[in-house]
C-alpha cells in the first residue's frame, strides 16, 4: 500500500475551505497538523487510546465549528490547539473517563500491589499445606496436584487415571472442607 500523498494548503484555502464544508481542507487540515495537534492532547490526556479518539473529536469540532473561527483573532492553529486542548481537559473531567479510570481489572491491581509491596505467595507460611495434609487422601492428592503442582484438572485425571468429572468433584469437596476449617 502506497502512502498517502500529503495535501498541503495555505491558512487562508484551509479556512475558506472548512467554512464551505470541503472534504479536501479537511484532509489537507488532518495532514498538516494531526501529529501537531495530537502531541498537545497527549500532554493532557496520557494515554494512547483515549488521546487518539480526543483528536478525533477534536476534528470533528473543528469541522462543525469553523463557521466560528476568526481570523482577525489568531491564528488557525492557534485556535485549533484551543481546541484540541478544551477537548482533552474536558475529556479528564469527563464522567466516564473518571469512571473508566477506577474500574481496572482486579488482577492487574493484585500483580502491581505484589511487585510494590514485594509480596510473594507462599503456601506454607499460610499453613495452607497444614490443612491440606489433614484432608482424605483423594482430595489432597487432587488438590496438591491442582494447586500446589500446577497440573490443570484434565492433566490430573490423566495422571491419576479417573475421570475429569470425579477430579472437579474431589477439588471442590476438598474446597468445601477447607472452608470449614477457616469458619
Amino acid at each position: 500500500m502506497a502512502p498517502a500523498k500529503k495535501i498541503s494548503l495555505s491558512e487562508e484555502e484551509l479556512v475558506n475551505g472548512l467554512k464551505n464544508q470541503d472534504t479536501i481542507a479537511m484532509e489537507a487540515l488532518y495532514s498538516m497538523y494531526s501529529g501537531a495537534l495530537l502531541g498537545i492532547i497527549s500532554r493532557v490526556v496520557v494515554q494512547t487510546e483515549v488521546a487518539e479518539d480526543v483528536l478525533q473529536e477534536t476534528f470533528v469540532k473543528i469541522w462543525n465549528s469553523a463557521g466560528s473561527y476568526d481570523p482577525s483573532k489568531g491564528r488557525l492553529f492557534t485556535w485549533m490547539m484551543n481546541v484540541a486542548r478544551n477537548l482533552s481537559i474536558d475529556k479528564l473531567r469527563s464522567k466516564d473517563y473518571k469512571n473508566a479510570n477506577k474500574n481496572q481489572d482486579i488482577e492487574n491491581n493484585v500483580d502491581f500491589i505484589d511487585e510494590q509491596k514485594k509480596v510473594t505467595f507462599n503456601a506454607d507460611t499460610l499453613g495452607l499445606k497444614d490443612l491440606v495434609t489433614n484432608l482424605k487422601p483423594d482430595f489432597k492428592n487432587v488438590l496438591d496436584m491442582v494447586y500446589f503442582k500446577g497440573y490443570t484438572h484434565v492433566e490430573a485425571a490423566e495422571e491419576l487415571d479417573i475421570p475429569l468429572g470425579t477430579v472437579k468433584t474431589r477439588v471442590r469437596m476438598a474446597i468445601l472442607e477447607l472452608r470449614k476449617k477457616f469458619n
